[in-house]
């Protein structure tokens, strides 16, 4: 199965409101429309793959559910399709520590700190959500890892890092795609992972899938 075809097939539904993850879907030519979850984050399991991908499919399934309510209060304004519902959550974890997003600045040059001149890991959950016209309904999740080593970071670096870029909102409180890429020694693994979704692996899963 193609681009192309997936397009054709489903009504595809990113259910988050990151543009990382919206440019990175539009990269590889998928349509979709966004549908962000807002469902509070309360992860299941203790290891870091059961933590995102746990997170993924909390979003996944929360934005399926309001689809499909509004769907059968609405029937006169929905066309029958089958849907593929896309939830994700990007994790950093170094020294068995999750990195979430930092509560405030002084969070963000302490996650900082710890990863200068050490190999941290990026975990990206997926989780699928199909609703079948008929009515049926399954879902597949994954989770994808990626090895960062940062080079060593003075505090002008961070201090200055925090002040010119926006990082509450990142995992590990950097991004890779702006200023932190002056950080980054090596990766092992897939680079769009560490932005927020492995895109080739989830064409890859949709496509054996369907």
């Amino acid at each position: 199965m193609t681009v192309k075809q997936i397009n054709s097939e489903f009504k595809i539904i990113l259910a988050s409101a990151s543009p990382r993850r919206k440019e990175l879907l539009e990269l590889v030519g998928i349509e979709f429309d966004i549908w962000p979850s807002d469902r509070e984050e309360k992860p299941e399991g203790t290891a870091p793959d059961e933590i995102c991908t746990s997170l993924s499919r909390m979003k996944a399934v929360d934005t399926a559910s309001s689809i499909k309510t509004y769907n059968e209060m609405h029937r006169d304004l929905t066309t029958e399709t089958d849907i593929l519902v896309i939830g994700a959550d990007t994790i950093v974890v170094k020294d068995g520590e999750i990195l979430g997003k930092p509560k405030d600045e002084a969070d963000a040059a302490r996650m900082l700190r710890l990863l200068s001149g050490s190999v941290h890991s990026v975990f990206t959950g997926v989780t699928f959500v199909f609703m079948s016209k008929s009515g049926r309904v399954g879902e597949h999740s994954f989770y994808e890892e990626t090895k960062v080593t940062f080079y060593p970071l003075s505090g002008e670096e961070i201090e200055d890092y925090i002040t010119r870029y926006e990082v509450l909102d990142k995992a590990g409180a950097y991004g890779i795609q702006s200023g932190a890429a002056a950080f980054v020694r090596s990766i092992e693994g897939d680079f769009y992972n560490v932005m927020g979704l492995p895109v080739a692996r989830v064409l890859h899963e949709l496509i054996h899938l369907v």
